[in-house]
Parts: C-alpha cells; structure tokens; sequence
C-alpha cells in the first residue's frame, strides 16, 4: 500500500483520515504542521515535521494530501498544495466509499471527496477541492480549482464555481448558475443570479463585494 504524508493537523485533518482510512488505497505515514506540534498525534498518527521538512519528506514519500480545513478563505490550502507540489509530492484524489462519483465525471489532483457526497456524470472537479459529506455536485457542472463545498450545498446542473470559492453548508446554487472566483455563500443561501469575482452573499439574497 502506498504511504501519504498530510499537510495540516487541525480537525479538517480529522475527517480526512477516516476517508482515507475507509478508502483503503493509502497507507498514512505521518502529519506535517506546525514545529510545536512535532511529536504529537492526531487520531494515533505522529506530527513528524513541519512545513520545511516537505522537500526532505518528498525524498522518501511519493504521496501527500493538504489536510487543512477551508471555512472562508483559501489562503492556506493554496499555500502548502503549491509547497507540496514544489517539494516534489504528487497529490492524489481521495474518494469515499461512501460517495458517489460518476464514471463519466473527473477528479482533479489532491481533491477529497467526503462521505456521502454525490458527484454526478459530466462534471468536473478541479485541484485541490473538498467535496464535503452529503454535498452534490449535479451533471455537466464545473469546479475550478480551490474550492470547498460544504456539508449539505447543492450545485445544479450545469453550474460553473469560480477557484477558490467556498460554497456555505446547506446552501443552492440554482441551474446553469456561474459563480466567480473567491467568491463566499453564507450558510442556507439561494443562489440564483450569477456572481462576479470576490462576491459575497447572504441568505437573504444580498450580494456585496467580500472584504
């Protein structure tokens, strides 16, 4: 079984190991992060270095995975996955088996599908994204790099989300909607206009632009 090295031990980190744990196709070596955590463990699995030891690391695993959770921003995953692709990790996709993703759909580098998450025919998602539990992502629709749809969001058919967006739990993105990039939904929002890039928008149908 191959070995991976997570970047992030904080409790995204958490809901990552049991995916890979039940996927079965990783074997998980150890958790980078920061110095002072170097030592301790994380669901029984050691924090061996921290974010200068990836090229070292690289040197003896193939594999890495960024671990790190995105609620608003996604300053921090875009940072250590472009640290682990420079330091020479490859990054695979992580799927559940307890999701759902279509033949006919394809799955970017270092995205984790969570459990329970439906991605249906015809649609792509991008690099470095997280699919979370009970999230869909409905035929022919397009997710850009960097992004987190959160638990319970809904994409329609033929949607376009922007990189580094974060779609807010339980929130609908409506048929063939486009969202740009970094762009934020609050928590229960209906999206059912196009969103230009940086845009926020709340669940009573406000749009601003995002501070």
């Amino acid at each position: 079984m191959n070995k991976i090295i997570l970047i992030g031990a904080g409790g995204h980190c958490k809901s990552v190991i049991d995916v890979i744990e039940q996927e079965g196709k990783f074997k998980i070596h150890g958790i980078v992060d920061k110095p002072k955590l170097v030592g301790t463990k994380v669901l029984g699995y050691p924090v061996i270095g921290s974010d200068i030891d990836l090229k070292s690391l690289a040197k003896k695993y193939k594999y890495a995975l960024v671990a790190v959770g995105q609620i608003k921003s996604a300053f921090s995953r875009i940072k250590l996955f472009k640290l682990g692709k420079s330091a020479g990790f490859y990054f695979p996709s992580i799927k559940s088996p307890r999701a759902y993703v279509s033949k006919y759909a394809k799955i970017g580098s270092g995205t984790v599908i969570m459990h329970d998450a439906i991605v249906n025919a015809n649609s792509i998602v991008m690099e470095n994204c997280i699919i979370n539990n009970n999230a869909i992502v409905s035929h022919g629709s397009i997710i850009e790099d960097h992004v987190h749809l959160t638990p319970g969001s809904i994409i329609a058919g033929n949607c376009h989300i922007g990189e580094f967006t974060t779609i807010g739990m339980a929130s609908t993105v409506f048929f063939s909607t486009k969202i740009g990039k970094n762009c934020l939904t609050h928590n229960n929002s209906s999206v059912l206009i196009n969103l230009d890039d940086n845009s926020e928008i709340n669940n009573n149908g406000k749009v601003f632009l995002r501070k």
